[in-house]
């Protein structure tokens, strides 16, 4: 294979290997929080996205692929051949925030590239941060302010990315936006969630302050409750200190867009489940995140995983992150628990692409250090006389997921993360009125985003359920065109 040099070439997908993103060796990555992927130079990037090789039918960017649409055949070819501006250009007219989705998303554009097939699909993930990084350091990213005025007023409750995206587009469509974000910072998940070694908080700082330049009104510190409610908070987080009901947001603004998001924890009943030490993951991520970025921790008791045997029950990117956490923070040792089996190494192409495979997936994280054991399922916590978790009882399962007698063991453990997933919204606090889905989420389709409460739109988690950051740009986008078309009777903006 010849080395990537970023010349045009139709045969570079012959000629040049896939490359992998290069990281820090372990030992100096886990020693901070920042991010430690090491961004390869533009030759390389340009050698990488002439491997595209321009599909009639290309799979990577259509609903098999990215959610957003982004125009990937299109930035791949500007970037080969050095157009760096106008790919950026064409990467942000589908996408508000690709700096992010670059970092954080697991790519199914590149499990539905056609090269894939080999096993060597485009480094898509890769190009489009690097596209997007590039874009800032060039100063092309540049607030959009409108000098159309419509004289109607949006609310958008939640700051993550549905909310955040759903935000812009209005704001860029003329009307008055005023967004109103529980925590006492703006970012949803993606700041408090998202663990700053994947997602530096820099980067959703400019975003946010893009768009307050572009005209959005941030009110932090403000929740959503019931009529005659007051914030409550979930558990972990913290409460807003002002409360704000649905009906006084309707009363006030013209169309309200709910994007609150969806963090309650799929419940896991275990015998010791209540013992000290044992939490559910969220709330030792927002932890770890607050820290980093100088808020405090209280009046939530520290949890931390320093000097400690950490057992991390689940398989998901939640538990990925909370292994990276721990890392940092000193435990002894990880161990994640994955009641799945083990997944094969690599998936029948012929019978799954080009969607999204199941196949073993190793994170940053998990090759940090972390045991992982599969098909093992946590039958209860043990503890010690001042109540405190010690071990984790398990046993192993048959291909039904039960336990099989006799394969009882025991994990030593002095801090538990119960990371299993959410199980949709927080129940009351603002749902009351609204027609729900099967899963407890509100209710409403893909094409109007409208819920059963007159003049409020959903988009996100709080209407799919926990999902990708990706998904939720798409549906805040999408929302934001409902409900400008709504307003004015017609619409200028993307779906």
């Amino acid at each position: 294979m010849t080395t990537p040099t970023g010349t045009r070439s139709t045969t570079a997908f012959l000629d040049l290997a896939r490359l992998e993103a290069s990281l820090q060796p372990r030992e100096l990555r886990v020693a901070h929080f920042g991010e430690f992927t090491m961004a390869p130079g533009p030759d390389v990037v340009a050698g990488q996205a002439s491997r595209c090789i321009d599909c009639g039918v290309p799979y990577c960017h259509g609903p098999t692929g990215c959610p957003v649409n982004n125009h990937i055949p299109d930035w791949n070819q500007l970037v080969a051949d050095g157009d760096w501006a106008i790919a950026a250009a064409d990467l942000h007219s589908t996408n508000n925030f690709p700096e992010i989705t670059g970092r954080v998303c697991p790519a199914p554009c590149e499990a539905a590239c056609t090269l894939n097939l080999e096993d060597a699909p485009v480094a898509i993930k890769s190009i489009e941060q690097a596209i997007a990084d590039a874009a800032y350091d060039a100063g092309w990213v540049q607030p959009q302010v409108t000098s159309r005025i419509t004289g109607r007023r949006v609310a958008v409750v939640g700051s993550g990315p549905a909310g955040l995206a759903g935000a812009q587009q209005l704001a860029r469509a003329g009307h008055e936006v005023h967004v109103f974000e529980r925590e006492p910072r703006a970012g949803g998940l993606m700041r408090y969630g998202i663990p700053d070694f994947k997602l530096e908080k820099h980067h959703v700082e400019r975003r946010v302050a893009q768009l307050s330049t572009e005209g959005v009104v941030f009110h932090h510190g403000v929740e959503l409750v019931a009529s005659g409610g007051s914030p409550v908070g979930a558990p972990g987080w913290g409460g807003g200190s002002v409360a704000i009901t649905l009906d006084e947001l309707r009363a006030s603004y013209d169309a309200v867009l709910l994007a609150a998001g969806a963090e309650l924890p799929r419940p896991l009943e275990l015998p010791g489940r209540e013992l000290v030490g044992c939490h559910d993951a969220m709330p030792y991520l927002v932890q770890q995140n607050r820290r980093n970025g100088g808020e405090p921790v209280v009046p939530e008791a520290p949890i931390w995983a320093t000097g400690k045997h950490v057992v991390v029950v689940g398989g998901g990117d939640t538990a990925s992150d909370c292994i990276g956490t721990a890392f940092r923070q000193g435990a002894l040792s990880v161990t994640q628990l994955d009641i799945r089996p083990l997944p094969p190494v690599r998936e029948d192409k012929l019978v799954v692409w080009p969607y999204w495979p199941t196949k073993l997936r190793t994170s940053s994280s998990q090759d940090e250090g972390a045991q992982r054991q599969f098909a093992v399922a946590t039958l209860g916590l043990i503890g010690n006389g001042a109540a405190e978790v010690m071990a984790v009882r398990c046993a192993r399962v048959g291909l039904d997921r039960a336990p099989v007698a006799g394969t009882e063991f025991d994990l030593p453990a002095q801090l538990v993360l119960v990371a299993i997933g959410f199980a949709g919204p927080m129940p009351g606090t603002f749902l009351e009125g609204f027609d729900r889905d099967g899963r407890g989420n509100v209710a409403a389709d893909t094409q109007s985003y409208a819920t059963s409460v007159p003049g409020v739109w959903t988009a996100g988690d709080v209407r799919r359920g926990q999902s990708l950051v990706v998904w939720a740009i798409r549906e805040g986008r999408q929302a934001a065109r409902s409900i400008d078309l709504a307003l004015m009777g017609a619409t200028q903006l993307p779906r």
